[in-house]
């Protein structure tokens, strides 16, 4: 039983951190690629990143709970409290960029589409720029935190 916890922990680890090199790898710069205006790539951005959602927020409470079972058949040692805090770290930078970043890129790119040429819409659109290169970072320890997450899974 041990090693099929073992297993299926470090699986979820695994695909959990293929969805975050994935995204910042292929769909970032694929959207970026795209001859669309910046509220049209913002909105598909958004609506990828609600699809996924589910899909992320059932992997990560999956591999708490998978923790949870390997830190009971190896005694809670201390990689065990390190990788549910640095997945709990994980979840608050998901659910920021879910919470705050998608939705307030999406109505800055709105803003800047919709201002007459002027001061407005170059606020909007610097406002945006900086609010993505923060949430790039964002994405960096994200990225970060999740390779720790797997190296903690498979040592476990």
């Amino acid at each position: 039983m041990d090693s099929v916890v073992l297993t299926l922990h470090a699986l979820l680890a695994g695909v959990w951190l293929g969805g975050v090199v994935f995204t910042t790898t292929v769909v970032t710069p694929a959207l970026r690629a795209m001859k669309w205006r910046d509220s049209e790539r913002v909105r598909v951005r958004s609506v990828i990143g609600r699809q996924y959602a589910p899909i992320g927020v059932a992997n990560l409470l999956l591999l708490l709970v998978t923790n949870t079972l390997v830190g009971i058949t190896t005694g809670f040692a201390r990689g065990v409290w390190l990788e549910y805090g640095l997945v709990l770290f994980v979840m608050l930078l998901t659910a920021s960029h879910g919470a705050y970043f998608g939705p307030r890129l999406e109505q800055l790119a709105a803003l800047s589409e919709e201002s007459s040429v002027g001061d407005g819409a170059v606020n909007y659109a610097a406002e945006r720029e900086g609010l993505q290169r923060l949430s790039f970072v964002v994405s960096l320890f994200n990225l970060a935190a999740s390779v720790a997450v797997v190296v903690l899974a498979v040592n476990a």
